[in-house]
């Protein structure tokens, strides 16, 4: 049932996370479940990872100042 309302398909996990964590991570998320607090705490996480490394690329791109996006838009 879940493949056909998930995106992602799931994996049973055990993990020992630190209680005081978890109880902390519930409070700020404002989540009602454990499992919706970490998963929101890994989309986070990942995001904020992702946009770290987008951030390394600013000044090593070579940019062509002639280019005209707004003529390739009218295409």
């Amino acid at each position: 049932m879940c493949d056909s309302m998930c995106k992602y398909p799931h994996m049973a996990t055990n993990l020992s996370i630190d209680p005081k964590l978890l109880d902390k991570a519930l409070e700020v998320s404002g989540e009602k479940t454990k499992k919706a607090a970490v998963t929101q705490a890994l989309v986070e996480f990942i995001a904020k990872r992702e946009q770290a490394r987008v951030k390394e690329l600013f000044g090593q791109l070579e940019w062509d100042g002639e280019y005209d996006f707004k003529k390739e838009r009218s295409r």
